[in-house]
C-alpha cells in the first residue's frame, strides 16, 4: 500500500468519465496498485480473434465502414436507485457486448450501487441487466442481458500489447447521453497509472496499472465503452479524464487527457468475473514516492547518486510479501516525508524499472497470485536480487 504520488496527481483533476443525473437536471500520495492479474480458469470469449492484427491508419472514409461494423455492439446503461425517484436513472454511462450469451463489459464505477440496471441497445431494444461480477481494482464490471440474438453483436478484443504510442484510435459511448458518439485520436501514452476503486487497509486506495492515455474526447457518459483501434478491435475500456474544464452541471469535461483500462487487463479480468463474480490480485506491500523520475532535490535528499532510476521504497507493510523478503522501506509508512534508507527497485525478474509505472506494468501484464518474482534492488549502493512470492491483495 503506497501513497505513491501518482503523475496524475500533478495534473489539475481526475475525474470518472460517467454522467450523473442529479433530480431532473441533464447529465453533467496513493498505495501501490501492483494489480498483477491471475489467469482463470479460461472462459473463452468467442468473438476474439484467433489472430492479433497490427494497428494500421486507414483513410479517413475508413471510418465510416468501422463505424457500421461496430456500434450496434456499443450499448448505453442507466443506473436506477435512491435517492431519486424510481424512474429517473440516477447515472448513465456505457458498455459493449463481448459474447453471444449477453454478456456486457462496463466500469464497476458506472454499475455502483445500482439497484436496477438498464441496458439501451444501438435499434432501440432496452432490457434489464444482472450484474455478475465487479473488479474495483480495474474498474471493470460484467453484466448480463436477455436479448435476442440479433442485438447480440459482440465486438473483437484485440491485443493491447501491440499498441504504440501514435496509433489512430476510435471511441464510442454515451456522453452527455449522446448515444452512439463517436470520437477519434490518438494514444498519447501507455504504461499510466490510477487510482484503484478499492480501498487499500489502512487507509488511501490501490493503484491500478498500465492503462492507455489517449486524446481522443471522452466526456462524462463514455465511462465503459471501448477504445478501439482501426481493425475495429477493443484496445481499452474508457474509464476516466483528467481535466481543468467543467459542464454547466458541474462534470468535468474532456481536455484531451483519457484514460483507459488495456484490453489485455479485460482478458484475464471478464473471464473470472463471468466464472466467479471476483478477482484477485498479487500484492507486494510497499509504498513509493510516486510515479514520476526521482528529481535532484529528492536524490539529494535520499542521499543517493544523481543518476539513479528506480522506485524508492518508503515504506513495506509488516508481514507483507516485500517486508517478509527482506525488502528494506526508508521509515514509517504514515509519514510523507522521504527520508534516506530505503532500497530503490531497479528491476523486476531482470526488466529494468525507471518508475512506478514500469513496475505496476510489469505485474499487471506477467505476474500472477503465487508467483515467485525477483526484485533488484540498489541498496548502499550495491544491486542486490531478493525473491519473494506474490501474495493476494488484502
Amino acid at each position: 500500500m503506497t501513497r505513491a504520488k501518482l503523475s496524475l496527481a500533478a495534473l489539475a483533476i481526475a475525474s470518472l468519465a460517467c454522467s450523473f443525473f442529479p433530480s431532473f437536471a441533464t447529465p453533467d500520495a496513493t498505495p501501490e496498485s501492483l494489480a498483477a492479474p491471475s489467469l482463470a480458469a479460461p472462459v473463452v470469449l468467442a468473438e476474439s480473434p484467433p489472430e492479433i492484427l497490427p494497428a494500421r491508419l486507414l483513410p479517413p472514409d475508413s471510418l465510416a465502414d468501422l463505424y457500421e461494423r461496430v456500434h450496434q455492439g456499443v450499448v448505453t446503461i442507466y443506473i436506477f436507485g435512491p435517492p431519486n425517484p424510481s424512474n429517473i436513472p440516477l447515472a448513465q454511462g456505457s458498455g459493449f457486448v463481448i459474447d453471444s450469451a449477453g454478456h456486457i463489459v462496463t466500469n464497476q464505477h458506472v454499475v455502483q450501487g445500482a439497484e436496477d440496471i438498464e441496458v439501451d441497445f444501438a435499434s432501440g431494444f432496452k432490457a434489464w441487466a444482472t450484474l455478475v461480477g465487479t473488479d474495483p481494482d480495474s474498474d471493470l464490471a460484467v453484466l448480463k442481458v436477455d436479448a435476442p440474438a440479433e442485438e447480440l453483436v459482440p465486438i473483437p478484443l484485440g491485443n493491447s500489447e501491440a499498441v504504440r504510442v501514435g496509433d489512430h484510435v476510435v471511441a464510442i459511448g454515451n456522453p452527455f447521453g449522446l448515444s452512439g458518439t463517436m470520437t477519434v485520436g490518438v494514444v498519447s501514452a501507455i504504461g499510466r497509472v490510477l487510482q484503484s476503486e478499492r480501498q487499500a487497509p489502512g487507509g488511501g486506495s490501490f493503484s491500478a496499472g498500465d492503462l492507455i492515455q489517449t486524446d481522443a474526447a471522452i466526456n462524462p457518459g463514455n465511462s465503459g465503452g471501448p477504445l478501439l483501434n482501426l481493425d475495429g478491435q477493443v484496445i481499452g475500456v474508457n474509464r476516466a479524464i483528467t481535466s481543468e474544464s467543467f459542464t454547466v452541471s458541474g462534470g468535468a469535461a474532456n481536455s484531451g487527457v483519457g484514460f483507459a483500462v488495456p484490453v489485455n487487463i479485460v482478458s484475464r479480468v471478464v473471464p473470472a468475473l463471468i466464472q466467479s463474480g471476483s478477482f484477485d490480485y498479487p500484492y507486494l506491500g510497499i509504498s513509493s514516492l510516486g510515479d514520476s523520475s526521482l528529481n535532484l532535490r529528492q536524490l539529494e535528499t535520499l542521499q543517493l547518486p544523481p543518476g539513479t532510476v528506480g522506485v524508492y521504497v518508503t515504506c513495506v507493510v509488516l508481514d507483507g510479501p516485500a517486508a517478509n523478503a527482506g525488502v528494506i522501506g526508508a521509515g514509517d509508512c504514515g509519514s510523507p516525508d522521504a527520508r534516506p534508507g530505503g532500497d530503490v527497485i531497479t528491476a523486476i525478474d531482470g526488466q529494468p524499472v525507471f518508475n512506478f509505472s514500469d513496475l505496476i506494468s510489469y505485474l499487471v501484464t506477467e505476474a500472477s497470485v503465487g508467483d515467485q518474482i525477483v526484485l533488484t534492488v540498489l541498496r548502499d549502493g550495491e544491486p542486490l536480487d531478493i525473491p519473494l512470492t506474490l501474495e493476494p491483495r488484502p
